[in-house]
């Protein structure tokens, strides 16, 4: 795929991701984001920046003719500048999706999809895969430990081998632009839509999958209402502070990742590369070495021998996992955690209370930040405020904080030896910034 490509919104995760993939095929990239127009250039971005990737800003000004196609993503409104320049041009343009599908053109494809646990699932599968020697190109919504040495950025891993491994969004249903030889459903939960809709996005994905799948949401019975399945797990599961167990094909396999949900995420990654034709005692001896995903329960350091922990958890199901799994290993929990969208806030609001009036303990602290703003129309009648109410009046420890330097004075003030300082939440930079202001 050659060519130079323009990408609308370059430094979120997804988009950010197949630019470096556009890059290892030999494309030329350039892209605007709407940190750059607030003058805040992330890491990511640097990153591209020093790989020769021309960052403007969202006004269009970046949109040339002689472009090969402008990508956006879902999340790219009708009258974004950049896009009705590209318009006026009559520029190709292109989902996200669909650029990366061209990407992997011509690679047998393993695509890894789910409401949660597809990002680690598709770093297990493809840290596996290239253990094993099969050098598989993967492109994933999450960046991998180790993977961004050399100025990279972490999500991406070239590979010259016949497999792409690849992180299918669910959220958009853009996961439909993919046809799979091999596929993972992780789990089916309400997210960006109800349970029904996500469902049937299900489904429709399943029907484009040309060879086997792991199929995580009709073996836990979401698949559809009443179809009886049991809660399945690996057999021997044994789960042990910050790591794991599990035995498959009589091969014992350690999971070095904390929590039960983690222990599913490797027993799903590793059924599929068996699919693939990886053994089980080479995938055994891969995932030994497993270094973690980035925010992912990421151990980023420690303040005053509190352990400062980043995640990405935003929905109430990871919300409750990494919650149960940190309530496992410290006596005490303080964490900042910020709504990544007004929609997501309002269609998972009653989930959230119930969520984390469930898991926070009488000792913890749960800090609520406002929804985080990207701006467009939005409708914001939602609010942080509401949540905090609903937990309050149901006796959780729960505060309102309206910035994040608010977040950072009560959490250094709570640090102090068996309490686990967290940041969780999805699309704000400032929250693993805070984390490693802490670690500091």
């Amino acid at each position: 795929m050659t060519g130079h490509y323009h990408l609308v919104g370059i430094g979120g995760v997804g988009m950010s991701a197949l630019a470096q993939a556009l890059l290892d095929v030999g494309a030329r990239v350039s892209g605007s984001d709407r940190l750059l127009d607030a003058g805040d250039a992330s890491d990511t971005l640097q990153r591209l920046r020093r790989q020769g990737v021309a960052l403007h800003p969202q006004d269009g000004s970046g949109v040339t003719t002689g472009l090969a196609g402008l990508v956006v993503s879902t999340a790219i409104e009708k009258d974004n500048p950049d896009l009705l320049r590209a318009q006026a041009l009559r520029i190709p343009v292109l989902h996200r999706a669909e650029a990366l599908a061209r990407v992997v053109e011509g690679r047998h494809l393993m695509a890894i999809t789910g409401t949660c646990g597809k990002s680690t699932v598709t770093a297990m599968a493809g840290w596996m895969l290239a253990g094993c020697g099969f050098d598989p190109m993967v492109v994933n919504g999450a960046a991998v430990v180790s993977w961004d040495a050399n100025g990279r950025v972490g999500s991406v891993r070239r590979g010259a081998g016949a497999w792409a491994v690849i992180e299918a969004d669910e959220s958009d249903r853009s996961l439909l632009n993919f046809s799979p030889d091999l596929a993972v459903i992780t789990n089916a939960s309400a997210d960006h839509f109800d349970i029904e809709q996500t469902r049937q996005v299900f489904d429709r994905f399943r029907q484009r999958v040309r060879g086997a799948i792991i199929d995580g949401a009709a073996e836990d019975g979401t698949r559809s209402p009443g179809s009886g399945a049991r809660n399945p797990e690996p057999e021997s599961l044994e789960l042990d502070g910050w790591s794991s167990r599990f035995v498959l094909e009589g091969v014992t396999f350690h999971v070095p990742a904390p929590g039960r949900h983690n222990a599913i995420n490797a027993w799903h990654a590793v059924r599929v590369a068996r699919l693939a034709g990886a053994t089980a005692t080479d995938l055994a001896r891969a995932l030994a070495d497993f270094r973690g995903v980035e925010r992912r329960l990421q151990r980023v350091g420690e303040l005053r021998g509190a352990v400062v922990i980043d995640d990405y958890a935003h929905n109430p199901e990871k919300l409750a996992a990494a919650w149960t799994t940190l309530a496992g290993a410290f006596p005490r929990v303080c964490a900042a955690w910020r709504p990544h969208g007004f929609g997501p806030l309002r269609n998972m609001l009653d989930g959230l209370v119930a969520t984390f009036a469930r898991v926070c303990r009488p000792q913890d602290t749960l800090l609520v930040l406002p929804v985080y703003d990207m701006g467009g129309t939005a409708d914001r009648s939602v609010r942080s405020e509401q949540l905090v109410e609903c937990l309050a009046a149901k006796g959780t420890p729960v505060q309102q904080v309206a910035t994040l330097e608010d977040a950072e004075t009560i959490l250094r003030a709570a640090a102090t030896p068996g309490t686990a300082l967290v940041t969780f939440g999805a699309r704000d930079p400032g929250l693993p910034r805070l984390a490693k202001r802490l670690a500091e």
